[in-house]
């Protein structure tokens, strides 16, 4: 079973962090090769797991500075992102490099986390949308990074983990309608994130 708090005690002091920071981003690089799929020409799901967060924790820490202070506020935010053993969270990102074009994108996507979704073996499972803060404005412009957990029932998990079942990522927004069929080596590698 994989790990779903990062606690205190696993925060590593930040001069032995630095130390193996190379290694590290090198292994979570490697990790995440089969925890992202791209939907659409913009959207990519990164479905994060224990490893994921830890390496996020570690370098929000590294690059701010903020010192003993700073990690309850980096567990407080990153540790609803690992799974809790019955769903996948995926950080859902926007990537669009010209500004212009991505102010144009997302000003028409207002509520787009609501409308993203999985199928497994044909059952739909929406998205319920992290509620740390609203990332739709009051004028309807959508955020380019968006938060989402899939929560699963044990049938689902059981039909998520055989290797015959077609699993579908999706967002069904009026203004991005798009589907991907979801490669066997990512289901593989998330199929773990349950208990």
């Amino acid at each position: 079973m994989s790990r779903t708090e990062i606690r205190r005690e696993d925060v590593l002091p930040m001069e032995e962090y630095q130390r193996v920071r190379r290694a590290k981003r090198r292994e979570i690089s490697a990790l995440k090769k089969d925890r992202r799929l791209e939907v659409g020409p913009f959207a990519t799901f990164y479905f994060e797991n224990y490893d994921t967060m830890w390496f996020q924790v570690h370098e929000m820490l590294a690059i701010e500075r903020g010192g003993e202070e700073q990690i309850p506020d980096e567990l407080h935010a990153y540790n609803p992102l690992i799974p809790k053993g019955r769903e996948l969270v995926a950080t859902v990102m926007f990537e669009i490099d010209d500004p212009v074009r991505r102010k144009a994108v997302l000003s028409k996507l207002g509520g787009v986390e609501e409308t993203m979704f999985l199928t497994v073996g044909g059952e739909k499972i929406r998205a319920r949308a992290e509620q740390d803060v609203d990332r739709t404005t009051a004028d309807g412009k959508a955020s380019s990074v968006q938060f989402v957990h899939f929560d699963f029932t044990p049938d689902q998990i059981a039909a998520f983990r055989r290797p015959e079942t077609q699993v579908l990522v999706g967002i069904e927004h009026p203004g991005y309608g798009h589907i991907a069929v979801m490669p066997d080596r990512v289901r593989a590698a998330l199929a773990r994130d349950f208990a």
